[in-house]
């Protein structure tokens, strides 16, 4: 157990320089912070955060948690993986008719008409298995923010030079041809998502998999003030009004949940989609759709479907290559590896002393 103390006590050490209380100090908080004006702006809430928290599950088991691991905190980008099991469950239910088929086709199928924004000729060759892997170079104005505040965008795990400045517009390639980190692309996803369901993006995580896995309590995943759409229903053609929720805090609103509910959806991910209660077995999403969440896109072998990878181990040292994480600003971590049959989540430490933390942390593990 000295290696895990050590390990905890490490990233307690690290905490991220955020403030814990964005009100106070608003310009100590997230990332919108960084981007040129007119885009640096709040469109949904903040909320305080608590101190480094953390979960270790191994071999199913929860053998440790620090911190506040029940406590409710902006998950920030964790949401995209979220978004990502939602539309393998979108494709289960026969929503969508598979993961390369185009997103305009789909809407149209599921009766939705007008321009939802995957029309016109570039637009309306978008698949979302390049939305998923973050190819697809969608073009657009999502509620407010253009696609262009993200061009040039910098992410470590990217080995490709950045070319400009942040926000300047560049010139865009042929849809699943060009790999880049796109915020506002994410909140288009998520917008289809709601339109391909017909109803709240997170009643329907809940529905699917946070009430079955009993961590629905104290989840909220919020939206912006300017998010709200209608939805008709093309049969009884009756219309509500539903907010659509992004894919992050990048702008505020997103996701608030645990670290142990975070810890739950890790294990679901590493028991290949599936969970057992009461001694039954249910299979939530197909093992087959987690392994397509966790294959290395072509264009960026560190990158799956809104999912981290790992490869060769140079990012993260002491996770395996067979490790995959949902990531999320300010130090937010869900490792998954299945070589270490083991959950961990980690929350507000400092990213730079994350993979000295994994190192530790597999100390703990072996």
């Amino acid at each position: 157990m000295k290696n895990l103390e050590d390990a905890i006590e490490f990233a307690i050490a690290h905490e991220i320089n955020w403030t814990r209380d964005p009100l106070a100090e608003p310009g100590n908080y997230g990332v919108h912070f960084t981007e040129p004006s007119p885009w640096n702006v709040l469109l949904g809430p903040l909320h305080s955060r608590g101190g480094v928290s953390g979960v270790v599950y191994k071999g199913g088991e929860l053998v440790k948690s620090w911190g506040e691991p029940s406590r409710s905190d902006q998950t920030f980008s964790v949401a995209k993986s979220y978004l990502a099991l939602l539309t393998g469950k979108a494709i289960e239910l026969g929503l969508i008719s598979g993961i390369d088929q185009s997103v305009h086709d789909s809407l149209r199928s599921r009766g939705n008409k007008g321009d939802l924004g995957f029309d016109g000729a570039h637009n309306s060759q978008i698949t979302w298995r390049q939305l998923l892997s973050q190819t697809s170079e969608w073009s657009g104005t999502s509620f407010g923010i253009p696609d262009q505040v993200e061009h040039f965008r910098h992410v470590v795990l990217d080995p490709k030079p950045v070319s400009g400045k942040k926000g300047d517009l560049r010139q865009l390639q042929t849809p699943g041809t060009y790999w880049e980190y796109n915020d506002v692309r994410i909140n288009q996803l998520s917008l289809a998502l709601l339109y391909v369901y017909q109803k709240s993006i997170p009643q329907v995580l809940c529905e699917y998999f946070l009430d079955p896995l009993e961590i629905s309590q104290n989840f909220i995943w919020e939206g912006y003030e300017n998010s709200w759409v209608e939805i008709t229903d093309p049969v009884t053609q009756t219309t509500k009004r539903i907010q659509s929720v992004p894919g992050g805090t990048h702008w505020g609103g997103g996701v608030r949940m645990s670290a142990l509910a975070q810890a739950k959806i890790g294990q679901l991910f590493l028991n290949e989609g599936a969970f057992t209660v009461g001694g039954i077995q249910k299979q939530l999403i197909s093992a087959q759709w987690i392994k397509a969440m966790r294959t290395p896109c072509p264009l960026a072998p560190f990158y799956g479907l809104l999912t981290w990878l790992n490869p060769g181990r140079k990012t993260f040292p002491g996770a395996s290559e067979s490790a995959y994480f949902m990531f999320g600003a300010g130090g937010n971590y869900v490792w998954i590896d299945p070589e270490l049959d083991a959950v961990v989540v980690v929350r507000w430490i400092d990213p730079a002393h994350f993979p000295a933390f994994t190192q530790k942390m597999a100390l703990a593990l072996i």
